[in-house]
């Protein structure tokens, strides 16, 4: 039978469950996926269910059940953080203290109850609980599943218990914390305020913000670097709280950071001006001078060939991208779940190697599988949930379907693409994503505002060969969790004329910029996801079926779902998806189905009520 661990993160957002088995991952999965909700913070009932479903198992056969944080340590913060600040904050003491006094406070309890309906047990019968600390759950999640034998590890995000950034040392099966910088001091709180005052949303924005980035100039860098942060020369730092209200109050930036920029808070949905996009220049590039200067001080203190990184600032793959070009360290790994929700694997991990002291190896992969450690569903299932549905469509054999996809990629059409198991992470990697062909100059602008209902600005990720990204990309190596951006090659440039060079801002985005114009942003960057025949090898053949066609390995790959919604989860969610939005085709594992064949949708624009704009 084996070990089997189940780790879990929830109650602040992106709750999720993963479960290891023998120190192997078996499955993980964010709730959201099957409640429709975004973020949804709530116990990863329908999560845990599926991870046991996967494994074969019930929760009578889990030895461990391990929470990705230490509530007691957090609630110990907040009222330490109170008391300093007393008696500014009152109302924010008042609003959070009666969540923490009746349910945070006593998570024991409550995880034991949520687990005994679960299993339909009483709670004396559910398996011992234990609780890792925040960053030690980021930190397993980032070195345990990585190709490194030994890597210093940086954890970054907004808070944790205490800390915000922490460096590790990775050595085998051993994590041993070295240092850390604690709240109110963050980087990710820092990012998180700017996304605030540039009116997305906090925890879900923060990538509009580095998207926005490339349209603007820096012109703010020196004013955050002489009001708002004391950055040092070992890349540790300190905020000036004067102009932050997050420890406080209700909001992120106060009155204060309003006028040090010369305006209230952006509304959202209201229009983007040069002032954002300068902004959000300013913070990132502030953001990378940090994140550099940390990995030079880590580098020098452990003297490490390797990095790991995880916790929500390294899903900035900007930032990621100069990190490893900087050859500080000779290569990085970063836990394609690096959020909350790779909190759940971290702490199954932590368990394994840490608290069971078993031994790990690794084989000079990682062992994420690809992330892909979601559901998937027979051929069997769908084609009866077709039938029945009363659905047109053709099913094909791989190859015939390779073909006629490519064929229909190249005429310039949209496909809803739905194989095999679905992504763990914010990313979608080509198993729940909408595919298009890069070299269309239209396909950016269509997929913005008729498949996704997004913003125009927002970048699209190329997919390509992983043996042709160097052909394509200034890149060597992998990219496979689309958490690196590199530069077009030079030869699949379009230079810019004059004219062109003198434009501003938004007015950048339509000019096309490479050969490959829907993947190329306003800077000539983009956002690499690798396909690699071990992990992915339908879409690995499909992007080969493609280059013969057309000479080009690469496609234009987006999470298949609209603005607001979370990936897609079964055929049904892909199905529903599909014919609220301008997408043409839809590919559930061998069955292909035409948009124009399909009986009329009702509920058309009913998305927009459904889900909350991100």
């Amino acid at each position: 039978m084996g070990t089997y661990i189940l780790g879990i993160s929830a109650y602040y957002h992106d709750s999720a469950a993963a479960l290891v088995h023998d120190g192997l991952i078996v499955a993980a999965a964010q709730e959201e996926r099957f409640t429709r909700k975004k973020h949804d913070p709530g116990f990863p009932a329908n999560a845990v269910c599926y991870c046991l479903e996967q494994a074969g198992i019930s929760l009578s056969d889990v030895s461990h059940v391990v929470f990705y944080d230490k509530p007691l340590l957090k609630f110990e913060r907040l009222l330490e953080t109170y008391l300093h600040y007393a008696p500014k904050g009152f109302r924010s003491f008042l609003t959070a203290m009666p969540v923490w006094l009746k349910e945070k406070l006593f998570l024991k309890t409550t995880l034991k109850k949520e687990l005994a309906t679960l299993a339909e047990t009483k709670e004396k019968t559910v398996p011992p609980l234990l609780f890792t600390e925040h960053h030690q759950s980021h930190a397993a999640s980032a070195f345990f599943p990585s190709p490194f034998q030994k890597a210093a590890v940086i954890c970054l995000d907004g808070v944790g218990e205490w800390a915000t950034t922490s460096v590790w040392q990775g050595d085998g099966n051993r994590l041993e914390p070295l240092w850390e910088i604690d709240f109110p001091h963050s980087l990710g709180l820092l990012y998180s305020a700017f996304t605030y005052y540039t009116g997305f949303k906090v925890n879900s924005g923060e990538y509009k913000l580095m998207g926005l980035a490339p349209y603007g100039e820096p012109k703010y860098a020196d004013l955050i670097h002489e009001k708002l942060l004391e950055l040092r020369e070992d890349g540790t730092f300190r905020l000036n709280m004067a102009y932050f209200d997050y420890a406080t109050g209700l909001t992120m930036t106060n009155q204060r950071f309003a006028e040090l920029f010369g305006s209230p808070a952006r509304l959202p949905e209201s229009p983007l001006t040069q002032k954002e996009m300068d902004i959000a220049a300013s913070i990132q590039a502030v953001t990378e001078d940090i994140v550099l200067r940390l990995a030079r001080t880590v580098q020098r203190e452990t003297g490490n060939d390797y990095l790991c990184l995880a916790g929500g600032v390294a899903l900035n793959c900007v930032s990621n991208g100069h990190l490893l070009r900087s050859g500080i360290f000779k290569d990085i790994w970063i836990q394609p779940a690096a959020g909350d929700a790779g909190g759940a694997l971290g702490a199954a991990l932590a368990t394994w190697h840490q608290y069971l002291d078993k031994p790990r190896t690794t084989n000079g992969r990682d062992s994420m599988q690809g992330a892909y450690l979601g559901p998937a569903f027979s051929t069997d299932s769908i084609r009866q949930w077709l039938d029945q549905q009363q659905l047109p469509y053709q099913e094909l054999p791989e190859t015939a379907l390779l073909e006629t996809c490519s064929a229909i990629l190249d005429g310039g059409n949209v496909v809803g693409w739905f194989q095999g198991r679905m992504e763990f992470g914010p990313r979608a990697l080509c198993a729940r994503s909408i595919i298009g062909d890069a070299r269309n100059r239209a396909m950016q602008s269509v997929m913005n505002l008729k498949i996704k209902y997004r913003e125009s600005f927002r970048p699209f990720a190329p997919v390509v060969k992983y043996d042709k990204v160097s052909a394509w990309f200034e890149h060597e190596g992998s990219s496979p969790y689309m958490l690196l951006v590199a530069d077009v090659q030079e030869d699949k440039r379009i230079p810019m004329t004059a004219e062109q060079q003198q434009l501003f801002g938004i007015d950048k985005l339509n000019v096309p910029r490479s050969q490959i114009p829907a993947v190329t942003h306003v800077d000539y960057s983009a956002r690499l996801q690798t396909i690699h025949p071990e992990t992915n090898p339908r879409f690995y053949k499909l992007l080969d079926a493609f280059e013969q066609r057309t000479g080009c390995p690469v496609l234009v790959n987006t999470s298949f779902n609209v603005r607001g919604e979370p990936i897609v989860c079964s055929p049904e969610d892909a199905y529903r998806c599909f014919m609220r939005t301008e997408m043409d085709y839809l590919v559930l594992e061998n069955f292909l189905l035409d948009k124009k064949q399909q009986p009329a949708w009702q509920d058309k624009e009913n998305w927009r009520d459904e889900f909350v704009l991100d």
